[in-house]
């Protein structure tokens, strides 16, 4: 098995102290040109990399953030992790992604590797409701930012969307277009973001003077597209079916598109049919996807900034915790228009 290159080596080999080649590293613009040359001729040669372990029992800072997301089969967190990286990257910070799939317990487990290796923080979309999780997370003092999701205490960052004025968006759509019989494919009731979006359709329904029995909810385990076709062959199964569905996310009306679409049942003719995220399938589908856009990769940015001001090691200014509320936009596409 190979030796692994050290600092020592490649000082040996450029003709430097180990000091030098620590200044080449760690502060290059101190170290003159033809050296600095010299000695990253020698990294270059022998191969080195620098122990990121090491470095942070001398500076006491990790340069990794974590990212803890609900599920990376959804298009939306691969946005919300690209524009995190993108935000952390330009501060020289690495991103671990870890995938709790909608797990409290696997949530705990990635918590505690992330406590582990000491992260400089976390950004976080908890799914764990019972708040056990970020409760026992605390105690480590590694600071994090909610992603999603609004920090229900001032001492914390977060970032989201006003899902309730989403769902109000996408419920007033609509009911513009005519439709007063609308059911809602909500996902897992314990989301915040599920029970916000119907919020903003009740409110709707509401302001158009209807009952808030008027909605027909149907609930899902999980927020994918195999959820939404179930959920697509439970509508079509309504002795009174609603002439247009509302869907907590993108995945969901892509699978109740499907099965409405092997039913027979066209969209938007007999029933309309709007999303949420606006993933980039959502206007690939075989009837393009109305659909209330969240802003991903602002909020994974946005999310990984407040972390990386929290963390600074000199800070300009004194730290201050925000909770940032981004708002959600309608892109209107054939799954609703002309359906009535």
């Amino acid at each position: 098995m190979a030796q692994s290159v050290g600092i020592k080596d490649v000082a040996r080999a450029a003709g430097v102290s180990v000091g030098t080649v620590s200044n080449v590293i760690n502060r290059p613009e101190a170290v003159a040109d033809e050296t600095r040359s010299r000695v990253q001729s020698a990294i270059d040669r022998l191969g080195y990399v620098r122990s990121e372990s090491a470095r942070q029992l001398r500076a006491g800072s990790s340069r990794i953030m974590g990212l803890l997301v609900l599920d990376m089969g959804n298009p939306f967190f691969v946005d919300v992790a690209r524009g995190a990286e993108r935000a952390a990257r330009a501060a020289g910070i690495g991103v671990m992604v870890c995938n709790s799939a909608q797990n409290p317990k696997e949530e705990a487990e990635y918590l505690s590797l992330f406590a582990e290796q000491r992260v400089r923080g976390v950004l976080l979309t908890p799914t764990d409701v019972s708040g056990a999780n970020i409760t026992a997370f605390r105690r480590h003092g590694i600071p994090f930012v909610l992603v999603d999701r609004v920090a229900e205490r001032v001492d914390g960052c977060s970032v989201s969307v006003d899902d309730v004025a989403g769902g109000g968006l996408a419920a007033r759509h609509l009911l513009d277009g005519g439709h007063t019989s609308i059911a809602y494919v909500s996902g897992p009731p314990e989301l915040n973001q599920v029970r916000d979006r119907r919020t903003g359709v009740l409110n709707a329904l509401a302001e158009a003077g209807l009952a808030p029995d008027t909605l027909r909810e149907l609930p899902t385990e999980r927020l994918d597209v195999a959820a939404g076709r179930d959920a697509g062959a439970r509508l079509l199964g309504l002795a009174d079916r609603p002439t247009a569905v509302f869907c907590a996310n993108d995945l969901l009306a892509l699978g109740v598109l499907q099965a409405l679409y092997a039913a027979g049942v066209r969209v938007p003719d007999d029933m309309a049919i709007v999303g949420y995220d606006d993933i980039e399938f959502a206007a690939a589908a075989a009837v393009p996807l109305t659909s209330v856009r969240q802003p991903a990769v602002t909020l994974g940015a946005m999310a990984a900034e407040l972390l990386l001001a929290e963390t600074a090691e000199r800070p300009a200014v004194p730290h201050e915790h925000r909770q940032v509320v981004l708002q959600p936009e309608l892109v209107v596409r054939r799954s609703t228009l002309g359906s009535r």
